[in-house]
């Protein structure tokens, strides 16, 4: 899909460049001697998980710190790993990158890739030169698992694949006065959430002749007699039964909103966005990763790991027009998407609203429309990724092949008839909670790593400040001084969004004359043949950047100094999101 703004950036040839200069060195190295030893082709509960995150810091307790965020509805440590070498300054000096996962319990890979992330930085920092680079420049900030009581019933509980996303406050969802009364229940004991087929002699299925495991619909059409065609079977819904006696069943489980509708920007009530809560962060999870988030300016950029779909995804999450994004922020999101689209096979490069569906008080649309930081949702894995032939497409009976084949039948349940207390005679079974949205776990380390890369190209668009000077005499005791700010990276250190919205402090360029200098003139020269020269009325010494330095471009700040000698003075650039520069004129 050709999206506009590439131009502001050259071409994607330059693109390119960059991603064949990041894969030559970071992955030329094919072998990481690891202090931790982790292996990533199998899922972690949260114990585990929090184990090897506690391992992880004690191994390299010069650049990595775990500490608790707060803790969730049930007491769990909700755990952020800050990754930063203190040799080339303090986490807060430094672009730094957000990056979370499994703020849906059931989407368990998430966690898994966010700590690939973690080790994969700490232990090749001593080996890959382009990962070195990386975290001297940067901070990094890992929350593994945003929602530790939505991954620990996941792996403790049975469910399906799309559940429990909720985090476990419990709520009343059928609205009937009780809470969380009426959830599923295996049937079957196979430890998972299946579903149940009933004899139904007016029936919309019937089982297939080929494969006893698929169950067909029967068109509603005349058969050679004339009489409307029937299946012998119906379905009966999820695994469980009708424990309040209302008639349905597993309709008030565990939990049952959504955290990822619960963040401030363009939060909506519960009868406009279902599950976003009462207000937006009245969670303890969602608070305590606003409170970090808003404590560290820094944040440049953002990703946030959920499943599935292979997709790559930015905001907004409703249509509020172009405005919402203006058109640099747009030339960036586009650069940074295209280029995970080449190194993320099968992935697609989407807009929330437009592409996928509306969402309300998304956690990155938060991130981006309120704060003004760069962020994506990554939706990790994608049934694409098992075909040789991803277009053709998967029907049921290809999947049945490829798990046959591929996986042995380990994610299927066979039919087994159980005597249901309402239903009476059922069929019970088919697909366990690893079927669908998460990757078998041999392909887990490629798509943890593949994801894992995208994200350090992100983290290196983040800012990075430069800056030149020169000096010219005009004669009469005046001097004219021209500093020109740089920025080598995509990433404005604030981007159009938060300059047009006035969200949080803008760039500040700074100067304190030395003895016998006097600073008479300043401001920027607006074109790159420094002809317009625009000063300011007022405090020369301070002059606001309200939109940054843009990717890949320059400012350029003029001052008309008058002193007997060659001034003297020293120059600051001031960024939230990027490195300050200080920049000595003469001999001061």
């Amino acid at each position: 899909m050709k999206r506009a703004g590439l131009d502001r950036f050259g071409s994607m040839v330059v693109t390119g460049l960059l991603l064949l200069t990041w894969a030559g060195s970071a992955f030329g190295q094919q072998q990481i001697e690891s202090k931790v030893d982790i292996a990533f082709n199998r899922y972690y509960d949260f114990e585990e998980m929090t184990d090897l995150m506690k391992r992880l810091a004690e191994a390299h307790p010069e650049l990595a710190t775990l500490v608790s965020l707060g803790r969730s509805v049930q007491g769990r440590e909700m755990w952020l790993l800050a990754i930063n070498n203190p040799e080339t300054g303090a986490d807060t000096e430094k672009p730094a990158i957000w990056i979370d996962g499994n703020i849906h319990g059931n989407e368990v890979q998430a966690a898994e890739t966010v700590l690939y992330t973690a080790w994969y930085l700490l232990e090749a920092f001593d080996e890959v030169p382009a990962i070195r680079e990386l975290v001297d420049e940067h901070a990094f900030y890992l929350v593994p698992i945003v929602n530790p009581d939505g991954r620990a019933g996941w792996f403790a509980e049975a469910h399906t694949p799309n559940s429990n996303r909720s985090g476990l406050k419990p709520t009343d969802n059928d609205r009937d006065g009780l809470l969380d009364e009426d959830g599923p229940e295996d049937l079957d004991g196979d430890g998972h959430i299946g579903r149940m087929w009933r004899p139904d002699p007016e029936g919309t299925h019937r089982r297939s002749e080929r494969d006893p495991r698929i169950f067909e619909r029967v068109p509603r059409v005349p058969g050679p007699d004339g009489r409307i065609m029937t299946g012998e079977w119906s379905m009966a819904g999820s695994e469980g039964v009708d424990n309040d006696g209302d008639g349905r069943i597993n309709e008030d489980g565990e939990g049952g909103y959504d955290m990822n509708r619960n963040f401030p920007s363009d939060w909506q009530p519960t009868h406009v966005q279902r599950g976003a809560g009462t207000h937006p962060f009245s969670y303890p999870e969602t608070r305590a990763i606003g409170d970090f988030i808003r404590a560290h300016p820094n944040i440049a950029a953002g990703q946030s790991y959920h499943n599935t779909g292979g997709m790559l995804l930015r905001g907004p999450g409703a249509d509020y027009g172009e405005n919402a994004y203006p058109r640099t922020d747009r030339a960036v999101y586009d650069a940074l998407g295209e280029a995970g689209e080449e190194m993320l096979p099968h992935y697609d490069y989407l807009v929330i609203h437009s592409d996928l569906y509306r969402v309300h008080g998304g956690c990155v649309n938060w991130m981006a429309e309120g704060l003004g930081i760069v962020s994506f949702t990554n939706e990790l894995w994608t049934d694409r990724r098992i075909l040789q032939d991803a277009e053709a497409g998967l029907d049921e009976e290809g999947r049945f092949r490829w798990q046959d084949r591929m996986l042995f039948g380990r994610t299927f349940t066979d039919w087994t008839e159980v005597d249901h207390p309402t239903l009476g005679p059922v069929l019970v079974g088919g697909g366990t909670k690893y079927a669908r949205r998460s990757p078998p776990p041999f392909m887990l380390e490629e798509e943890s790593h593949r994801n894992f890369a995208f994200t350090m190209f992100h983290a290196d668009q983040m800012p990075k400040l430069r800056s030149e000077m020169e000096v010219e005499d005009l004669g009469d005791g005046l001097w004219q001084v021209d500093v020109m700010v740089s920025n080598d990276r995509l990433i404005p250190p604030r981007t159009a969004r938060a300059a047009d919205r006035r969200i949080g402090r803008p760039d500040l360029m700074l100067f304190e004359p030395g003895d016998g200098t006097e600073l008479l003139l300043a401001g920027t020269v607006g074109d790159r043949f420094k002809a317009r020269f625009e000063p300011v009325d007022h405090r020369p010494e301070r002059l606001l950047v309200e939109r940054g330095v843009p990717g890949r471009g320059r400012v350029i700040f003029r001052y008309i100094m008058k002193s007997e000698a060659p001034p003297t003075g020293n120059f600051a650039y001031r960024a939230e999101k990027a490195r300050d520069l200080e920049m000595p004129l003469g001999d001061s």
